[in-house]
């Protein structure tokens, strides 16, 4: 290792680009330079969101045209790769990828996913409305429509028996897309049918094998028993049954060609019984319950015509809800039960089916008829639920007793409902009391509090417990719900016990009397007031605060809320020792300590406690002397280096998080650990000086084993001690040649000699065997040496680009490490072997790409249009003054009928030899026995011949 080197280094704004990998059927700039990536469904998607920015940002992905739950990546995470695997349909849309370090504004990009399917087309048969008489289709215009789900549209065809039908190939076939449709829909009409129409027509969906999709089709035999469905079903409507037996109810089809599908549905789409079993259009649900009754539908189809449907319902016999009130004197405004006057007793009940449902009345025991003075009435069935009223006229005291209200089904089979009624003296209204003391309740937060309402009377109602609005209150703001989240509670003792009160719970509690089993009279209430206190709360509750000995600094703790809110102390101490206690005024909500200069004893937990009767809310200080974590800087250009066969060295960059927050940093410490490995090496880097903000810091990492990747930890030293550390990894890539004298690529190898495709360009090269040759579009050729092309069909786009990019040629290999400077240049010849030829060729362009902090690529060769049927070799001088790329780009013509293909790359050190004229010369192929050569391919499937 060498001397740390420290240069000044401007923080740098975020920068972002999305690359693509997996499995895309294509990326295209639409446009404004919108970018679509084309995917079929069940693949997998892979985008990758690659950054620069100093310090390193932080990267988020989030997805639009979509709901909530499509969110994506919503934890930042440096270099992340979204990856959705089998994508579906309703993923598609606008995926966003942003990186945020805190400079300037977050850099954002984004890219349309856009998802291919093909759905099983269906074929659905109708007959012209106006026309339908007894036969369905005995000489009748039928409509054949075709519909299939797809992305992109979806383009149908149509075939009779194997016969194509297109648009006026028959008099009595007409084709035809409706406009509301937008394309998704395709009908066939058959105008007055005749004998030849009876016959199988197939629906051809295709969306001309984009990603691969093949054509999907639906067959439908028509003839002259083609019908649409009906149905019948063979049970009673409502069908009446008793609860825990066993219900069939059974569906058959009566007429359908084809034969149709049946299948059971309940009414608003709620799920059938899980125990029910169907088979075919039986539907066996058994041991029947209350909740299992309703209506019930057997829906058929065999898409011809619309479904046929026929619904039925069963009524489970049953009684549930008895209920009663009493009903003083209606004819005096009196509220209590006086003799000789009246009095009614009401009875009411839910009955299924409501017109079995009778009452009968007892008086201690014994059965009552309806008289003069005692009154009986029913209301009539149809109403439900059902009532019962019993009214005495002229109340005697030989009327006093127990009445019994007893309900039953007609049929039996069902358990009665009674409700006893006492009628005596003290049957009286009821009242409603708070017990002493306890209107106004005062609660610590996490108790279990119970609120009282005391009720007389006889009999006792059930007390309905609600919240009251609160005084200065909204009119139209709805009344705050339960703690059990209902807008009332019942209880039968009249006590609402609330477990773990929170001081959302505070507020006004009213009970009140029910109308039912009671008095049928106006309501009582009354009101009780729950106040929930609770600890203060506090910010911040924990946070580190980092300090240099000898500076002043001072910790303040802020109170938020708390209740209640007056008699607040606070309480500050380092550790367990006491270092200051207060009492808050009205006015101040927050307390300070002043620390006037640290001394390592002030090093340590400084709390600060704010308390009330309901308790302490507490901030946490961590006063530290650690240094920040060390930053990595990402972006060094030419980072790895190496001048030896068997080792390499990297030069490791970083800046310093805030170094002045603390004491001087003194020293790194250096971790170096093997991948794979459990071993460290550690050794110490000092420094010298004050390290500035920004400042960026290189220390050069030799002696690192080809081609093994590193762990590299870096951890701030100061006199207080360690501080935080941070790690990257480090990973060997193989650079090409060097020590570059010369190179040369005949693509035999499936590695291209480490060539790359442009992740960002809208299509890649292929590398193609000589040994096939498709003649489509050219002539055939000649025995000679030839590679594989770039055939330019469809479905490119003119100006549509393939970028291959060579490996990385280092500057710096004549023994010069990455610290050394040169602005020398050094000239070499790249030269390569070509073949452009067809009408259409677009172009072939080079580019020289020189590595920096802002990648640059300067052209430095162009050639356009078909250039014959011949290899030509062009030869340029190139002037890199860094390490460099060579970047060949294919560009599309303007139709389908041309071809690229390059061959026999080289680049040598020194000015080109002999370079033809204009850098153009007709020459034989390479004279090597090539098998392989690389084309940029736009057609979907290219194959050539070599002989």
């Amino acid at each position: 290792p060498v001397n740390p080197v420290c240069v000044l280094l401007s923080t740098a704004p975020p920068t972002v680009r999305i690359v693509h990998s997996g499995q895309a059927c294509n990326v295209e700039e639409e446009r404004y330079s919108e970018r679509v990536y084309t995917i079929r469904e069940g693949e997998t998607l892979e985008l990758q969101c690659l950054v620069t920015g100093h310090p390193r940002p932080q990267i988020r992905w989030t997805k639009t045209a979509g709901g909530a739950s499509d969110r994506q990546g919503d934890s930042a995470l440096l270099n992340e790769t979204l990856r959705i695997e089998s994508i579906d349909r309703h993923q598609g849309g606008r995926y966003y990828c942003k990186a945020d370090n805190g400079l300037a504004s977050p850099a954002i990009r984004s890219i349309r996913v856009d998802v291919y399917y093909l759905d099983d087309p269906v074929i659905t048969v109708h007959q012209s409305v106006g026309e339908a008489k007894e036969h369905f289709y005995f000489e009748r215009t039928v409509f054949l429509r075709c519909v299939a789900n797809s992305n992109p549209p979806v383009l149908y065809t149509w075939r009779r028996g194997r016969s194509l039908l297109t648009q006026g190939s028959d008099s009595g076939v007409e084709i035809y897309e409706p406009f509301f449709t937008q394309g998704e829909t395709k009908i066939l009409k058959l105008k007055n049918l005749r004998p030849q129409d009876y016959a199988d027509y197939t629906c051809i969906s295709s969306i001309r094998n984009v990603c691969g999709i093949v054509d999907k089709s639906a067959l439908f035999s028509l003839n002259n028993r083609t019908a649409p469905p009906s149905i019948k079903l063979l049970l009673d409507d409502p069908l009446v049954v008793n609860p825990g037996e066993t219900v069939t109810l059974v569906c058959v089809a009566s007429g359908g060609d084809p034969p149709p599908t049946l299948a059971w549905a309940r009414a608003g789409e709620e799920e059938l019984p899980k125990r029910s079993v169907i088979n075919g259009g039986t539907l066996t649900v058994p041991a029947i319950t209350i909740d299992d009754g309703g209506a019930y539908s057997c829906v058929a189809s065999n898409n011809v015509g619309n479904p046929a449907k026929k619904s039925t319902t069963i009524l489970v016999r049953g009684l549930r809800k008895g209920r009663f009130w009493i009903t003083p004197d209606p004819y005096h405004n009196d509220d209590n039960i006086q003799i000789g006057r009246e009095v009614k007793i009401s009875c009411q009940v839910e009955a299924t089916p409501p017109e079995e449902l009778q009452f009968s009345w007892l008086k201690n025991g014994r059965p009552l008829r309806s008289s003069e003075r005692m009154v009986i009435t029913h209301t009539d069935t149809d109403v439900s639920p059902g009532t019962t009223n019993l009214d005495i006229i002229d109340l005697k005291f030989t009327d006093f007793g127990t009445y019994t209200c007893v309900a039953s089904l007609r049929n039996g089979g069902i358990p009665e409902v009674s409700i006893d009624v006492n009628i005596s003296s003290t049957t009286v209204p009821p009242e409603l009391t708070v017990p002493r003391g306890r209107s106004h309740l005062i609660a610590q937060e996490g108790d279990t509090v119970d609120l009282q309402c005391l009720v007389s009377g006889k009999p006792k109602p059930i007390i309905l417990w609600s919240r009251a609005e609160e005084s200065g209150a909204a009119a139209a703001a709805p009344a705050a719900s339960m703690p059990d989240g209902l807008a009332q509670t019942e209880s039968y003792d009249g006590v609402l016990r609330i477990s773990n009160v929170t001081r959302e719970m505070s507020g006004t509690y009213r009970c009140q009397t029910s109308q039912y089993n009671g008095f049928n009279v106006k309501p009582r209430e009354a009101l009780i007031q729950l106040v929930v206190q609770f600890p203060p709360t506090v910010e911040p509750v924990y946070t580190e605060v980092r300090q240099a000995l000898g500076r002043a600094f001072s910790l303040t703790c802020r109170l938020l809320r708390a209740h209640p809110a007056r008699l607040l102390r606070y309480e500050w101490k380092l550790g367990s020792r006491l270092l200051t206690v207060g009492e808050f005024s009205d006015q101040k909500d927050d307390t300070s300590y002043l620390v006037r200069a640290l001394n390592r004893e002030g090093y340590g937990e400084y709390t600060c406690d704010i308390t009330n009767d309901a308790g302490a809310g507490r901030c946490t200080f961590l006063v530290t002397g650690k240094a920040y974590a060390p930053e990595f800087y990402h972006d060094t250009f030419s980072a790895l280096w190496q001048n030896r066969p068997r080792v390499y060295g990297f030069k490791l960059q970083w800046t310093q998080m805030e170094p002045g927050a603390v004491d001087r940093i003194l020293a790194y410490r250096l971790g170096i650990r093997q991948m794979g490995q459990s071993r460290w090496w550690e050794q110490e880097i000092p420094m010298e000086g004050n390290i500035q903000k920004g400042e960026l810091l290189t220390y050069n990492l030799t002696e690192l084993v080809k081609p093994e990747s590193y762990l590299i930890r870096l951890t701030p030293i100061t006199r207080y001690g360690e501080g935080d550390a941070t790690e990257r990894i480090i990973t060997y890539s193989a650079p090409v040649n060097p020590h570059l004298r010369e190179f040369q690529c005949g693509f035999e190898d499936e590695a291209l000699c480490l060539f790359s495709q442009d992740k960002s360009d809208e299509f890649d090269w292929t590398r193609h065997s000589a040994a096939t040759r498709d003649t489509k579009y050219t002539p055939k050729h000649r025995t000679e040496l030839r590679p594989h092309r770039l055939q330019t069909s469809r479905p490119r786009l003119e100006g549509d680009k393939a970028r291959l990019i060579s490996p990385t040629f280092n500057m710096n290999s004549r023994g010069s490490s990455p610290s050394s400077s040169s602005s020398s240049s050094f000239t070499y010849c790249f030269a390569f072997f070509y073949h452009m030829y067809g009408k259409h060729t677009g172009a072939l362009n080079v580019f020289l790409r020189q590595k920096g902090p802002s990648p640059s690529d300067t052209s430095v060769w162009t050639l356009t249009g078909n250039q014959g049927d011949r290899w030509r070799q062009a030869k340029v001088d190139i002037h890199p003054t860094t390490a460099f790329q060579m970047v060949l780009e294919g560009v599309r013509g303007s139709g389908i009928e041309g071809d690229i293909a390059i061959d026999d790359v080289t680049i040598e050190e020194g000015d080109c030899k002999d370079p033809p004229p204009n850098n153009l010369r007709s020459l034989a192929p390479p004279t090597s026995p090539h098998i392989w050569q690389l084309c940029i391919t736009l057609s979907l499937a290219v194959i050539g011949q070599r002989r």
